[in-house]
């Protein structure tokens, strides 16, 4: 087998699953069937996914979302591997968020993913921590919170698909910026390694992504330390550097501006919930 799932926690009308899958570009996608609605949370990795939405190149902090009773395709040709926050939820469950939210007339996804969003980076980081650090009774808030966040911004029209020559240049470079985001990592820099000129890779890897390669370099830092944040005990600048920031005011104003709080008090908060 090339996927395992661990569930972690599960309540009435919900469920979530830590999916580790170690496919790659010699395993051929089988389909598969969305037994209930489902929103994962990409970890890790990057791959292609299908459904009856449309088609999207999946990477870290994009959400997979998923329709009960619709079959769907995973492929790695671009890398091997992914790790995914899996949560599963009962139509009744997203029926009670929909019922609350008069913009969305219609119990289904229109659109295959959700790219990483700034206004989910602070969601995002609490639910890879809490599964981390195996803080079960964490989850069922999350839960609640990641379905209204998929219900609320997943009823806009699908995009039109990107090519597949597309997604691979973007899954490369989405690859590249994760293993150096420490790093000092340029647009041309990124542009030169698939062999584009930087305003069509520029171009492109939104049209895939849904962000500009800028502002996934800046969410993968930020994400990375809001983790270390939550798990750790160490000293703000030593995470701030470590993560790819040159100074720490400039890391403590960009962390304020996406999480909503200084570094210090997105700490706090977790010493008192402790």
């Amino acid at each position: 087998m090339t996927t395992s799932a661990h569930t972690l926690a599960s309540g009435r009308g919900w469920q979530v699953s830590d999916v580790v899958c170690t496919a790659g570009a010699a395993d051929r996608p089988f389909e598969e069937e969305h037994r209930k609605f489902c929103v994962a949370v990409v970890t890790s990795g990057t791959f292609r996914y299908r459904a009856q939405q449309g088609t999207a190149m999946l990477a870290p902090g994009a959400l997979l979302l998923g329709n009960p009773g619709t079959c769907y395709e995973c492929g790695h040709e671009h890398g091997a591997g992914d790790r995914c926050l899996s949560f599963h939820f009962e139509p009744a469950y997203m029926e009670q968020i929909v019922a609350g939210m008069p913009d969305a007339k219609k119990l289904n996804f229109k659109m295959p993913r959700l790219p990483p969003l700034p206004a989910l980076a602070a969601l995002l980081a609490e639910a890879e921590a809490a599964r981390e650090m195996a803080d079960i009774d964490a989850f069922e808030e999350l839960a609640l919170r990641i379905a209204g966040a998929a219900v609320a911004s997943g009823v806009t029209p699908a995009a039109r698909v990107p090519s597949r020559r597309d997604q691979k240049r973007v899954a490369e470079a989405v690859r590249r910026i994760e293993k150096d985001a420490e790093r000092p990592i340029s647009l041309a820099e990124l542009a030169s390694e698939t062999a584009t000129s930087p305003y069509h890779f520029l171009r492109s890897f939104r049209h895939v992504a849904g962000v500009t390669p800028y502002q996934f370099l800046l969410k993968t830092r930020l994400h990375r330390a809001a983790v270390r944040l939550r798990m750790s005990d160490e000293a703000i600048s030593t995470i701030a550097f470590e993560a790819g920031f040159n100074d720490l005011s400039t890391f403590n104003r960009r962390f304020r501006r996406v999480m909503g709080e200084a570094p210090g008090a997105y700490r706090a908060r977790r010493v008192r919930a402790a």
